[in-house]
């Protein structure tokens, strides 16, 4: 499902050789970032994306010991640090800066905690490849998506409550708001609305931020995807009920209410 916007990103699309940047996130994670790493390189881009290239990218929020570069020498990622933990939205401005640095036409954002599958991204990067979407929001409540087991508190408020909050302050509805699994073209960045220098966003505020605005602005799609909570010992996420749903929550808030740009 797609929807025509005002303001598209105008340069020339598609290019020749696209660059695809698939970054995923960080912090003392371990054997989930070992999982999604492995699951990513071991993914078969160049037969899905014959035309396309692909570089994997982590990003680490301040993590208190050296895995993170014994995983770059086994697997070959390009690695960026934060010195201390800033938060996912610090990382993910990074990310997006170092994608229009060096270039890469499209940016791919999945979790770190093997929540995601590398091989839904074709699906996830095609609509902004045929030059329909400028954002694609994967969603696991789509037809043909999956969500596996997951706390029934966790799907009410990503089902239901955040869609709805999003609707109220977009008037865009979208099935599936809190799915960090998204396909962006960073062109769109270069837009001068954007001001992801702002600390308020640097934890998990970034996504919602970005979110708003693409809603708001760009081209949209989304198409169903995985997201399979790992087994609970490993801990469903670090995302707290109450700080953290407020963090999800206020960027639109904030954003229709006129309290921050």
């Amino acid at each position: 499902m797609a929807n025509s916007p005002p303001n598209a990103a105008a340069t020339a699309w598609p290019p020749t050789h696209p660059r695809i940047l698939v970054s995923t996130y960080a912090y003392n994670e371990h054997v989930k970032i070992e999982a999604t790493v492995r699951r990513i390189c071991e993914t078969k881009f160049g037969e899905a994306l014959p035309h396309c290239e692909v570089e994997v990218i982590l990003a680490d929020d301040g993590s208190t010991d050296d895995y993170p570069e014994k995983l770059q020498q086994k697997y070959g990622f390009t690695l960026i640090r934060n010195e201390t933990n800033r938060g996912i939205g610090y990382s993910i401005r990074r990310v997006i800066q170092y994608g229009l640095d060096n270039g890469f036409d499209i940016l791919v954002i999945m979790a770190g905690n093997n929540k995601d599958n590398p091989e839904e991204i074709p699906r996830l990067v095609e609509p902004v490849l045929a030059g329909r979407a400028d954002f694609v929001q994967g969603a696991r409540y789509l037809p043909g998506g999956d969500f596996g087991t997951m706390p029934l508190y966790r799907r009410v408020a990503t089902q239901f409550v955040h869609p709805l909050v999003t609707f109220a302050a977009t008037g865009k509805y979208l099935h599936d708001t809190t799915n960090g699994f998204r396909a962006i073209r960073l062109a769109a960045f270069r837009d001068p609305v954007w001001n992801l220098d702002q600390e308020w966003l640097f934890r998990y505020g970034m996504e919602y931020y970005l979110l708003y605005y693409f809603l708001k602005r760009y081209r949209f799609a989304e198409v169903p995807v995985s997201k399979i909570y790992p087994p609970k010992e490993l801990g469903y996420t670090k995302i707290s009920p109450l700080i953290g749903w407020w963090d999800i929550m206020k960027p639109m808030i904030f954003l229709m209410l006129g309290i921050k740009k």
